[in-house]
């Protein structure tokens, strides 16, 4: 697996959790969708400035054998810990681009859900990579 799977993994996992939002409040016609994509860019564009910073864009290495599994999990904490801080300013872009008050509640139920669902898509990639090898 490659840097390439990584980042389409999380362009995927994104949209999966922008869906299941817009799905909760029962928007998932079309006439949602400019809605839909005005969480989902600055959700996207939020991940990728903090995750480059946190170092999480690039392949992670190899664990070594013994520590597989858990080294898996810990970077699975990493990129939740990284979301926690790009939902807030995804939060903050969105409501520039749509000229609008900035909910808290909301920032905070986006951080927390797309954590959850970036932590379970890269520790699923680590842990695919990491039975790669055996």
């Amino acid at each position: 697996m490659n840097k390439t799977i990584l980042i389409l993994g999380d362009i995927l996992a994104l949209f999966i959790v922008t869906l299941i939002g817009f799905a909760t409040h029962g928007e998932m016609g079309l006439s949602f969708l400019p809605r839909m994509l005005a969480t989902f860019i600055p959700l996207l564009i939020a991940w990728f400035l903090i995750a480059s910073w946190f170092g999480l864009l690039t392949t992670p290495t190899q664990p070594p054998p013994k520590r597989g599994r858990s080294h898996a999990v810990m970077e699975g904490v990493k990129v939740g810990l990284a979301m926690l801080f790009a939902g807030p300013l995804a939060v903050v872009i969105r409501g520039l681009i749509l000229n609008e008050p900035i909910p808290p509640i909301f920032a905070v139920v986006l951080s927390v859900t797309s954590a959850l669902g970036m932590m379970i898509w890269r520790t699923v990639y680590l842990l695919l990579k990491h039975d790669e090898r055996d």
